[in-house]
């Protein structure tokens, strides 16, 4: 039997022997394992960005939501919010009515085109009233949020996000004051909102807030509202709460049957576990899909060994005729292979965690690298390994001593 020294100092030639072809196979592992990890990483950032994106908005948030608009004698719906059925009253019902909850925040959302100091830009203009800032979280940085009696007078002021603030009048400038336009008509600035982060169509910062009834009149020219936000005194009472609303609503809509109920109330909660889903979902089929160059760097350390076992095969007789067993010759070609797949799987957790940066650097996600993706890496590199190199350390292991003396 070999000894661990013997068996690692033959391991260092055999892999040397052949320094080109040994770098191209470990490449090969090390790009497969780098994309995995980096995959995983940025995956679980982007799961991680999600859901503090969500838990910002506010906590022990209930929506509810328009429900679904349908085609007259068909079955096919348009999605949920897409239908006009929610209204002012219906929000003052919930906060009137329901018990266990912080705050009550209607909403009227809609984009539309700002101008101000000659610049313009598209962005999201939320009506809303006073308990918006309480229910979701929003914080002023400098001037007031709408107060009760410019809601209940209509009056056309505004609070517009940081993003906005930058669009239209630049960094550092405090709009406090100022007039931005809204759809042609002028609204007086009345506060700035402290930056909060986020994305795309639900990023608070690239936001202008105004009162809910000016948004009624002014801009949509409808009483319906686009949905309602409510905040539960705490996360043990949401479902207490959403059952309430429910109950409640049906009664408002005159609907005797919930199934046929024209909104929708969803649970925070709910939202994050869809939204992690989705995303761990979403992180498994591309780290599924870089896992394919796994296979072809295993399907390489096998096309490696074979070659190396045809190359050797006379020190392969030479070393039976002297003794050695049929198992050090197995354990040692087998032990070469797991050494490239080791090897690979170091560099590319290297590889991994670079890369992982670079993307945290030119992106918004954050990756994140756990232990349990290092330790997989490892344990899909010993696999690769010992798959794909048990087959040439067989065949080299079944070689006869005498056919081997004489192979050319």
């Amino acid at each position: 039997m070999l000894k661990a020294q013997d068996l690692f100092e033959e391991i260092y030639w055999g892999l040397s022997a052949n320094k080109v072809r040994s770098f191209l196979t470990i490449l090969g592992i090390v790009i497969g394992i780098g994309s995995v990890i980096a995959l995983q990483a940025i995956g679980a950032g982007a799961q991680g960005s999600i859901q503090a994106s969500i838990q910002s908005a506010g906590s022990n948030l209930l929506y509810v939501l328009p429900g679904a608009q349908r085609g007259v004698g068909i079955s096919v719906n348009a999605g949920r919010g897409s239908a006009q059925t929610l209204t002012l009253a219906d929000a003052n019902a919930i906060l009137a009515s329901v018990s266990g909850i912080k705050g009550v925040a209607p909403e009227l959302s809609r984009r539309y085109q700002a101008k101000a100091a000659g610049q313009n830009t598209n962005t999201q203009v939320i009506g809303t009233v006073p308990a918006y800032t309480d229910v979701r979280n929003l914080q002023i940085d400098s001037g007031s949020f709408i107060t009760a009696s410019q809601v209940s007078d209509g009056q056309r002021v505004a609070v517009i996000g940081p993003t906005t603030r930058d669009d239209l009048f630049g960094v550092d400038i405090d709009p406090v004051g100022r007039t931005v336009t809204i759809n042609n008509l002028p609204f007086n600035i009345i506060g700035l909102t402290r930056a909060k982060g986020g994305t795309g169509f639900s990023n608070p910062d690239d936001a202008i807030y105004v009162p809910i009834t000016t948004a009624q009149h002014y801009l949509s020219g409808q009483s319906y509202i686009s949905s309602i936000s409510v905040s539960a005194v705490d996360a043990s009472s949401m479902a207490d709460v959403q059952n309430s609303i429910t109950s409640l609503l049906l009664v408002q809509h005159h609907i005797s049957d919930p199934l046929a109920a024209d909104f929708n109330v969803v649970n925070q909660a709910d939202i994050v576990a869809t939204a992690s889903s989705i995303t761990g979902t979403f992180t498994t089929l591309l780290a599924g899909i870089a896992g394919i160059s796994l296979l072809v760097g295993g399907i390489g350390i096998m096309n490696m060994m074979l070659t190396t076992v045809t190359e050797r095969t006379k020190e392969i007789g030479l070393r039976q005729a002297i003794g050695a067993e049929k198992s050090d010759i197995r354990a040692q070609f087998l032990f070469e292979a797991v050494a490239l797949t080791f090897i690979g799987g170091a560099f590319g957790i290297v590889l991994g965690f670079l890369a992982s940066l670079v993307l945290s650097r030119f992106t918004s996600i954050n990756g994140q690298i756990t232990l349990q993706s290092i330790l997989l890496a490892f344990g899909v590199s010993a696999g690769i390994g010992i798959v794909f190199g048990y087959y040439p350390a067989q065949r080299a292991a079944r070689l006869n001593p005498i056919d081997a003396l004489r192979f050319e």
